[in-house]
């Protein structure tokens, strides 16, 4: 049910960017209200999170351990899995949030036979993982090209390195591609792996479904269905300066992928796609694991009155004497 109502929701969005722009030419609408109060609720969303997550009390550490604590001389420390200091904690964040290390390490238990029971690598989730968060990056970063007036030149570069295989004109983007089919296996395996099915929700399938038209809708744009990347690019400039102009000629597949992202944009703050800022707040990985060589006191602890075992003892001296319980003093 989940999935059907995600996938209806996605295609309402593109009938919406279909109408409004196509059939109604709103194109102020969907050109420049529509994504600056996206990227106005994008901002605001996700600060309002980050300090929330920031105000957060930690009153005590809590890092994830996989491995050896900083112990005694000769025996050895694991400084990623178990860092006791500020470089080891930069190094292990820096390898979860490149290469994603712990899901490299992910294990899949199953059940063989009806008795042998075995432990599998889930390597295939790992490089889904890896090849669509990448993939999303380079994409994200290469549209840069629409945003600066002259492109800057490491763009230049990222465009050459990902259009390496120059299939036809204009040449293959390979991001585009590897963002398609990471967003489509990810897809796939939630209906295909049972467990995974059954514990997926509404909010799981729709941004998958959503990510996936976007890539759709640009590459329909870049390779089959043209559009007047100049017009596109003054839109745009137009926008970072407030200089709103609507160019004539520019499609209408150009306006519902602008349309989607908008509603990415959007969304994103409040659903899991938040996580990109949330890893970096979890006191399961941006913490040392120093406790045995230095203390920490427990913000939370105020002066409160207590009732010490002598005064205890004082109060009931004599009902502890005829009960034969011992006490400290006669």
């Amino acid at each position: 049910m989940g999935v059907l109502i995600a996938f209806i929701a996605v295609i309402i969005l593109v009938l919406i960017a279909l109408v409004g722009a196509g059939a109604a030419n709103l194109h102020l609408l969907f050109g420049v209200i529509i994504p600056y109060l996206a990227f106005a609720t994008f901002i605001i969303g996700v600060v309002y999170r980050v300090i929330k997550w920031g105000r957060s009390p930690v009153p005590f550490r809590i890092p994830t351990t996989a491995g050896q604590q900083n112990s005694l001389p000769w025996i050895k420390q694991n400084k990623l899995d178990n860092p006791s200091t500020t470089l080891g904690v930069i190094g292990r964040m820096g390898l979860e949030v490149l290469i994603f290390r712990s899901l490299f390490r992910n294990t899949r238990s199953e059940l063989y036979n009806g008795s042998a029971f075995a432990h599998k690598w889930e390597k295939w989730l790992w490089i889904g993982s890896l090849a669509f968060h990448w993939s999303f990056l380079i994409v994200l970063v290469r549209h840069f090209r629409l945003f600066t007036e002259p492109a800057l030149p490491f763009l230049h570069l990222i465009e050459a390195f990902d259009g390496f295989m120059q299939i036809g004109t204009p040449g293959l983007f390979i991001s585009g591609i590897a963002l398609l089919g990471a967003a489509s296996y990810l897809l796939f395996r939630r209906f295909y792996i049972p467990q995974v099915k059954y514990i997926s929700l509404t909010s799981d399938y729709f941004p998958l479904f959503l990510i996936i038209a976007i890539a759709v809708s640009g590459i329909l744009m870049r390779y089959f269905i043209k559009t007047d990347i100049v017009s596109a690019k003054e839109l745009i400039m137009g926008l970072l300066t407030f200089n709103l102009i609507i160019p004539e000629g520019i499609g209408v597949i150009f306006y519902i992928h602008v349309f989607l992202v908008s509603a990415l944009f959007a969304y994103f703050p409040f659903s899991k796609l938040v996580h990109m800022a949330g890893v970096f707040l979890s006191p399961t990985r941006n913490l040392a694991n120093n406790s045995r060589m230095k203390r920490h006191i427990n913000p939370w602890n105020y002066p409160v009155k207590v009732h010490t075992y002598e005064e205890y003892e004082d109060d009931f001296r004599a009902k502890m004497k005829s009960a034969e319980i011992p006490v400290e003093k006669e």
